[in-house]
């Protein structure tokens, strides 16, 4: 892909995880780092004055764990929680998910499905089984149809469906972290691939960001990668030419 040059000293780069950075796995546990790509990353954080930010629904814990050693600046939970410095524990949103709505929804889980259940939000994963998709879906709709308006959000996703408190999301997250140093001033640059993302894609405009998706077109993402292979291949270079000129 033939991409516009970036300013590692103006860019704040956020990046969303899986299907963005990593291939999708069958199972989070199964997916792969390849080395390249931390040494990518950790280079990229260095040379951009740390402004660089991994986005995910998945907790930071665990993303601090697939990328070990390697941690960087982060938002996890599709937002619930959000480190600025690498080294800091995590910020989070006030609240919980109703706990009567979890155990509810954990008991939808059939074999071949894993339940993750955040607190603040509780998700469903059934690429094992995705001919139940359907039936899933209508159940989980079912039990939101009793629930207060404005008490819980649907989240679709690949091979996962997820409730989530309606207050936070990737797009509240983006805000917070540029809100603070390094990331503050800077303009910012969100690569992500999934529904999910879309919500930190609709706040881009209030800081001239650029949005890029991968594997489809999103709405607010100006253009689209094919695979996540090459947006790996897209960092090593935008590093190696810094590196170059330094």
């Amino acid at each position: 892909m033939n991409l516009f040059r970036t300013d590692l000293g103006s860019t704040a780069f956020l990046l969303d995880v899986d299907g963005t950075l990593l291939d999708i796995a069958p199972t989070p546990a199964e997916v792969v780092v390849p080395e390249p790509l931390r040494q990518t990353l950790s280079s990229l954080w260095r040379l951009s004055g740390g402004a660089v930010a991994l986005i995910s629904g998945r907790t930071i814990e665990e993303v601090d764990r697939t990328f070990a050693p390697l941690r960087l600046p982060a938002a996890g939970a599709h937002g619930a929680e959000v480190r600025i410095a690498p080294d800091a524990a995590p910020v989070r949103v006030d609240g919980e998910l109703d706990a009567e709505l979890r155990r509810r929804v954990a008991a939808l889980a059939l074999p071949g499905m894993r339940v993750e259940d955040k607190g603040s939000s509780i998700a469903i994963h059934y690429r094992q089984v995705p001919d139940q998709e359907r039936p899933l879906r209508a159940a989980i709709d079912a039990l939101c149809e009793n629930m207060p308006p404005g008490t819980v959000e649907v989240l679709p996703g690949k091979a996962v469906v997820e409730l989530k408190l309606p207050q936070f999301n990737k797009g509240t997250a983006v805000r917070r972290i540029l809100a603070e140093r390094p990331f503050a001033g800077r303009r910012p640059l969100y690569i992500g691939d999934d529904i999910t993302d879309q919500a930190a894609f609709s706040v881009l405009p209030e800081f001239d960001g650029i949005g890029l998706s991968v594997g489809r077109h999103l709405p607010g993402a100006r253009l689209a990668f094919t695979t996540a292979a090459d947006v790996r291949r897209w960092l090593e270079r935008i590093v190696r030419e810094a590196q170059d000129v330094a």
